[in-house]
């Protein structure tokens, strides 16, 4: 605890100038930067919203069975441009992270994923800035998930600003497997670390199949 304070301690140093009135100025601008975030996500969320909505009423399956978001504290924000070596500013904030505003979509099948991600890629005011299909591509540890970031306008009372947001869509299965697998990776001093990681990759490789599987049952149920 007594080493993270320190860090932060340091990592506030770099940040704040040693004028307490541009200090408090800038203080004022991160926490406008910081509401742009959480603005950017309740822009992709509401869209996301309404298209499950929509689906729902033209007598499709909901694609989307649960939206989550978040966006990375102050504390992780200074700690990952650290971390990659950037300069701690509001500017590079906004030019090398793209995860400050974060939404994980949970799906129910694997092509609802990429129905999703095309919904949300044809709006003609969003931009798609990079995608990483973890589906088609796992990770070697076994990682599947399907991750866009994306550009979006907001609006506000004097201006429009474009913020990015990344989006992960994946499905029951594959949230399940990633949840477990991040606590474990945490776990400090494990003495058959090699054992269980290969466990873990069995275990992502039965639920890639068992996605499939379910796909495939899905597909033999008439639809109305």
């Amino acid at each position: 605890m007594a080493q993270n304070e320190e860090i932060i301690r340091d990592m506030l140093t770099d940040f704040m100038p040693a004028d307490p009135d541009q200090g408090m100025e800038l203080l004022d601008k991160l926490d406008i930067l910081l509401m742009r975030y959480e603005a950017a996500i309740r822009e992709v969320r509401t869209r996301l919203e309404i298209l499950n909505d929509e689906l729902s009423l033209k007598g499709f399956q909901n694609p989307i069975t649960n939206i989550m978001s978040r966006r990375k504290s102050t504390v992780s924000i200074f700690k990952k441009l650290k971390r990659q070596g950037d300069e701690l500013s509001l500017e590079s904030i906004q030019k090398n992270l793209n995860d400050v505003a974060g939404i994980r979509v949970i799906c129910s099948f694997i092509d609802d994923i990429y129905k999703v991600a095309r919904m949300l890629a044809r709006q003609d005011d969003i931009t798609v800035i990079r995608v990483k299909d973890y589906i088609k591509n796992p990770k070697p540890n076994g990682y599947r998930s399907y991750h866009m970031i994306l550009e979006t306008p907001i609006f506000f009372s004097d201006e429009k600003v474009s913020m990015r947001v990344e989006v992960q869509i994946r499905t029951v299965a594959m949230d399940y497997w990633a949840s477990l697998e991040h606590r474990m990776k945490y776990k400090q001093d494990i003495e058959n670390a090699d054992e269980i990681m290969a466990a873990l990759k069995e275990c992502a490789d039965t639920i890639a199949a068992t996605d499939l599987k379910m796909m495939e049952i899905r597909e033999k149920i008439p639809r109305k």
